[in-house]
Parts: C-alpha cells; sequence; structure tokens
C-alpha cells in the first residue's frame, strides 16, 4: 500500500507526513532537517526565536536535508515578533511557512514574490474558505486532540470532512491533532486528507532539542497525566501534569514579576513563554510540556533517531488494513 506524495504549491513530499512545528525550541534545525531528508516535511518551531537565531536554524535545517523533503517553519500569530520572524524565515528563502494561534491575511502580500509558500493552520469552515480565497496552496486541519494552542474544542474527525466538503476537491488538506501512528494516516486519508501532521511522537526523536527529563515526561505519561490548560493567550491546550501545571489548573500560578511583551495580548496570570523555556530546559518543577492528547498511545518510546521513527509510522500504514 503505497502512500500518496503530497504536493503544495511548487513542493513535493515523498511523504504525506508534517512534523509538527514545536516552539521555544523543541524542533529546531536538526530536527526539522531529520526529517525532511526522509522525504517528509520538517518543521522549525519559529516562536520564541530570535531572528537570526531562526536563521541559523533554517540553514542547519537545509544543510541536513540535504535538497530532500520540505523544510518549514512554524510562527505563531500571536506573537509580537511575528512579522519578523516571518521576513527572517523569507529572507532565508525557506520552502514553507505554516501559521497558526491567530489567522493573518497581510502574510500573503508578505509572501508575494517570493518562492515561499504560505500554510495556514485552521479550525473552521469559514477561515479554510478565507484561506483558499487569499490564495492558500494547502491548509492544516487541526482538532482538539492537539497539543499547544487550540483554536477549537471540536475533534478533527467532525472538522475535517466539513472543510474538505466546503473547499472542494483540489485543496490540499493536512489533519492535525492527536496523530501518533500510521494506521491513522491510512483512516484520514479515507476521510479526506492528503497527509498529517505529527509533533509529539517526535519529541523521542534523538533530534529533538527538549531535555532529557522533558523527553521522559512523555515517555512516562499515562492518560490520566493528560489535562487542558488555557494559556495566557487565550486559548486551551493539552499539557502533562506536573507542579505548575496543578497551579494552573488551581489557580494558584505565579504572576509574571516582569513583562517582555513576546505576544501581543496576554493576560499575565503567569509567563507562558518562561514556563515553555524552563521545560525545554529540563526544568519541569517551574514548566509546561505541551503533547498532544494522545501522548499515552505511542507504543514505542524509546528515544531513537526521526528516521526509524518515520520507518515505523510506514510501516503502521501499511499493515493498517490488517
Amino acid at each position: 500500500m503505497n502512500l500518496p506524495k503530497l504536493k503544495i504549491g511548487r513542493l513535493v513530499a515523498d511523504l504525506p507526513i508534517v512534523q509538527g512545528g514545536m516552539a521555544i525550541r523543541i524542533s529546531t534545525g536538526a530536527l526539522a532537517g531529520a526529517v525532511a531528508k526522509t522525504g517528509a516535511v520538517g518543521v522549525i518551531g519559529a516562536s520564541g526565536l530570535a531572528f537570526e537565531e531562526l536563521a541559523k536554524e533554517i540553514r542547519l535545517a537545509k544543510r541536513i536535508a540535504g535538497g530532500r523533503g520540505i523544510v518549514a517553519t512554524n510562527i505563531m500569530f500571536a506573537a509580537r515578533e511575528f512579522v519578523g520572524l516571518v521576513n527572517t524565515a523569507l529572507g532565508e528563502e525557506i520552502d514553507l511557512i505554516f501559521t497558526g494561534a491567530g489567522f493573518s491575511r497581510d502574510i500573503f502580500k508578505m509572501a508575494k514574490g517570493t518562492k515561499t509558500e504560505i500554510v495556514p493552520i485552521v479550525s473552521s469552515v469559514g477561515l479554510a474558505k478565507i484561506s483558499k480565497r487569499l490564495g492558500a496552496p494547502a491548509i492544516v486541519v487541526e482538532g482538539k486532540e492537539a497539543g499547544g494552542h487550540l483554536g477549537t474544542m471540536r475533534s478533527i474527525k467532525e472538522i475535517l470532512p466539513e472543510i474538505r466538503e466546503a473547499v472542494g476537491p483540489d485543496l490540499p488538506i493536512i489533519g492535525a491533532g492527536g496523530f501518533y501512528d500510521g494506521k491513522q494516516i491510512a483512516e484520514f486519508l479515507k476521510l479526506g486528507a492528503n497527509a498529517v501532521q505529527i509533533a509529539t511522537r517526535f519529541v523521542l526523536a534523538e533530534e529533538c532539542n527538549a531535555a532529557r527529563a522533558y523527553k521522559e515526561v512523555y515517555q512516562k505519561a499515562t492518560k490520566d497525566d493528560v489535562v487542558f490548560i488555557t494559556s495566557p493567550v487565550g486559548m486551551p491546550g493539552h499539557a502533562i501534569k506536573n507542579s505548575f501545571v496543578k497551579k494552573i489548573l488551581d489557580k494558584t500560578v505565579p504572576r509574571p514579576a516582569g513583562c517582555d511583551y513576546c505576544l501581543k495580548n496576554c493576560s499575565l496570570v503567569y509567563c507562558i513563554i518562561q514556563a515553555l523555556i524552563n521545560a525545554q530546559q529540563g526544568d519541569l518543577e517551574n514548566g509546561i510540556v505541551f503533547s498532544g492528547e494522545n501522548v499515552w498511545k505511542i507504543k514505542n518510546r524509546t528515544i531513537r533517531p526521526a528516521a526509524e521513527i518515520i520507518k515505523d509510522i510506514l510501516k503502521e500504514y501499511e499493515t493498517a488494513d490488517e
């Protein structure tokens, strides 16, 4: 059972697998490049990076990929430095920019005349139609099963068929939210997706930039450990329970002593960026570990190269009908 290729504008990926962009230095150039080298789409999480740091990670990913696959970045619209990060990625001639946590029409104007493709992350029929009208060569359709900042509390299984019907058969759709194995690829191709986005599973890649303690949280997570929290951005997300997350849920989390104004809008209930930096560096007592809601369903949670994870996903796809 052969997987179809994924065509996004001028770009073609041999594998219809997108490694989700995980911000605050979780998915950097090493992971994105390793995934792209397999023929899939590797994604750098740009939010939280300085402009020159993003540029260096893009160059690293391209060098590792060696001309294979697609090298992309994910840039949150909610980030105050959104425009600067987009311009940096465009200046490095990145293949593709995914953008979510809000919706930008201006990004299409910014990318006009460049070789970079712009792919919005949406969770509604309305935004899917707007994306198509603006000329998006593809869209990511994300359901409530995802980690990070969510734009909906509806399941991907409900949303994706609705959006497929609304935008017609020709616009490529990348399903996102809770994907963790190759059998789901087979299921969602039948539902109308052209590809799937998988983020959580790639935290367990050797090339993932998270601290070992962060990865161990993924390895040990159970169903009951995964909870919804509200970000100061105003969007919900899945996180794995720890002492800091419990304080968020109990509303006893300490307010930030200062603010760098990294977000366009922030409730200042706590500092999400510092909490994510702490976790990425291994300080789990003062950090947030985002994950998809199905982290506990991953069967092989050993830490190994991204290419081996891709191989396992392909084997799972091949045996989907068994």
